[in-house]
């Protein structure tokens, strides 16, 4: 396969199972189950396996609505991601939920089983299937079909696709990354701001998180308000029910709290989603500086060797080598060595300026697709984070409200004393 087709050949993993997408299909991770099993290295384990579901919306030819079903572990997510990242490098791969919890307040579980973040988990793995089903590139892909509908042998079938020899090493990333002599300056800010995107939404999780603990502690400490009312109605006549009742509106108060923060980190879970796609930004980022380096170095070694053969032709050499200066000591080459060596270089040349013409192509287009998809991805993320942060001051006004209600109510039962 020549080299300039290299940034199109991911088109070949797209799916032929046009049925499959030609109607409405929903898809849900509807179940979580915790299993015990062996590992790779034959040890007992116990990790959590997720159901998901396939249905089509849209009976065809008289059949009833059909439902396909199978389990997945959290790494076959990680394995999909990894092969859609390296496939799709110009694209800004949907993120998968966190495997641990991060940013938790003290009264959460941390435990990757707890049944709360278990199911939390799968909501964001249920998020992550719909997102990729709804890109208008990676829904097409195969193996992506293959994950929601093959259950055997899935895993061979992405390995067999060789992304694991593809993947870029992080030392070649990093090499690009501080030997870059002309960065794209689009690509450079917006690196720069995928970095700030993850710093104010890691801040403003640290926050919320404080928040919530000291919230916790506020609504608890009205239970002792409940306490004292009830045990100071036991000595009242006259005010014993109006305290008795009070009480009993503040012991529902403090337990109102557990369902709110609950709720509230369904909203935590929806900025940690864009916290992790500011890591799949700056891969595309990365992704770029890596071709820009390779289009520099083929743009380097293609110059060295256009001198070089300048050099022998001419007889004349404008910098220090080690072959020039042994031709010194030792004799120079005869007119047929010298022909060889500039016939060799020359075909040299005509592949190095065929490598870097491509190299060029395969580069414009990479930036092309990626902008295309960064355009969409800003889009998606104004959306996503003006109504989760909308949805989530209503919840505050709403919990704010309750709060009064309840010394509304406390109100009326010390007014009826």
């Amino acid at each position: 396969m020549s080299s300039c087709l290299k940034y199109v050949s991911c088109r070949q993993h797209m799916t032929t199972e046009g049925n499959f997408w030609s109607k409405k299909i929903e898809i849900s991770v509807s179940e979580a189950e915790k299993r015990t099993g062996r590992n790779a290295m034959n040890m007992q384990e116990t990790y959590t396996a997720y159901l998901i579901e396939t249905r089509s919306v849209e009976p065809s030819d008289g059949q009833s609505v059909l439902t396909d079903s199978l389990w997945r572990r959290y790494s076959e997510f990680e394995l999909l991601r990894n092969y859609l990242l390296v496939f799709y490098p110009h694209i800004v791969v949907p993120p998968l939920p966190e495997k641990r919890a991060e940013f938790v307040w003290h009264k959460l579980s941390a435990d990757n089983m707890d049944p709360d973040f278990v199911e939390r988990r799968r909501i964001g793995l249920e998020n992550f299937l719909l997102r990729v089903a709804s890109h208008s590139v990676l829904s097409e892909d195969k193996i992506f079909y293959l994950f929601l509908t093959q259950e055997n042998n899935w895993k061979e079938t992405v390995n067999e696709t060789g992304f694991q020899l593809k993947a870029d090493s992080r030392l070649k990333a990093l090499n690009a990354t501080f030997r870059v002599k002309n960065p794209d300056k689009r690509f450079t800010e917006l690196k720069h701001y995928g970095d700030e995107l993850q710093s104010v939404i890691s801040h403003l999780l640290r926050v919320r998180a404080r928040v919530a603990d000291r919230l916790y502690g506020v609504y608890k400490v009205h239970g002792n308000y409940g306490r004292v009312f009830s045990e100071w109605s036991a000595i009242e006549k006259e005010m014993g029910d109006g305290l008795q009742s009070a009480g009993h509106h503040m012991d529902v108060y403090a337990a109102s709290i557990d369902d709110i923060l609950e709720e509230e980190e369904h909203y935590a879970d929806q900025l940690k989603e864009y916290l992790f796609y500011a890591e799949a930004l700056r891969a595309v980022c990365r992704k770029h500086e890596l071709m820009q380096y390779d289009l520099e170095m083929a743009a380097q070694d293609l110059a060295s060797k256009k001198q070089q053969c300048e050099e022998l032709a001419t007889g004349t050499v404008r910098t220090f080598s080690l072959k020039g200066m042994t031709s010194k000591l030792f004799g120079q080459e005869t007119p047929e060595q010298r022909e060889a060596r500039i016939k060799v270089l020359e075909e040299q040349i005509s592949e190095g300026e065929e490598q870097l013409k491509c190299k060029n192509l395969e580069g414009r287009e990479f930036v092309k697709a990626a902008w295309a998809d960064i355009e969409r991805f800003k889009e998606q993320k104004n959306h996503d984070l003006k109504e989760a942060l909308i949805s989530y001051a209503v919840m505050q006004i709403s919990m704010c409200k309750k709060g009064i209600q309840v010394w509304t109510n406390a109100k009326e039962c010390f007014s009826k004393m």
